[in-house]
């Protein structure tokens, strides 16, 4: 589904076949990392899942789209400049393909908002940071698996360590006006997100 996805999104912009598969490969392959276990192919493969009934919504789908699949393809769990990497890397590879400068610079910066997932002005980015935490409003068997995910992704730190980053991101969320900034998330995520969120604060 995801290959199919991509191949075709590029293929609208560039007809060197060649070029798309191997760019589909790089992303494929570092989304694969051993050390991945939840910023992965399958959260790629849930973000479009929740973007998808809404599509009318957003106003530039493809740059959408290519936000979403480079918006984590760099992801170090010692880095704090995993989504500057990763926009950095999106603007090259779209570069490659011919895409608008404009929409190159607009998928840079809503790859740049998941880093902090603040209110955009932007819709688009809005939709996008709001699917990239659809996770938080999951059932408490997901949030649960995803809380585990996390920290086998960070298990080079200590407990004591990885508590700390931790609750200081959680109490970020919970500190928003709100955490979903797009109705449709809002009303599905908003109220589950945030149960989830003070069970597991008050779990660590």
């Amino acid at each position: 589904m995801l290959t199919d996805i991509f191949l075709q999104l590029v293929n609208k912009y560039s007809n060197n076949t060649g070029l798309a598969t191997n760019l589909w490969l790089e992303i494929f392959t570092k989304y694969s990392e051993p050390k991945r276990h939840y910023h992965t192919i399958s959260h790629l493969e849930a973000i479009i899942n929740d973007l998808n009934p809404i599509k009318e919504n957003i106003e530039d789908w493809d740059t959408t789209l290519f936000a979403v699949f480079y918006h984590d393809i760099i992801y170090k769990a010692s880095s704090s400049t995993n989504e500057a990497d990763s926009a950095k890397l999106a603007m090259q590879k779209l570069s490659e393909i011919g895409y608008p400068a404009v929409k190159i610079a607009k998928c840079a910066n809503m790859i740049l908002a998941t880093k902090s997932h603040e209110r955009s002005e932007d819709s688009d980015t809005n939709y996008l940071t709001d699917a990239d935490l659809a996770i938080l409003g999951s059932s408490q068997y997901d949030y649960q698996k995803y809380t585990e995910q996390i920290r086998e992704e960070y298990s080079i730190y200590p407990d004591f360590m990885f508590n700390t980053g931790r609750k200081k991101a959680l109490q970020h969320f919970l500190e928003m006006e709100t955490i979903y900034k797009t109705e449709p998330f809002s009303v599905k995520y908003e109220k589950q997100a945030r149960i989830n969120i003070n069970e597991e604060l008050a779990a660590i």
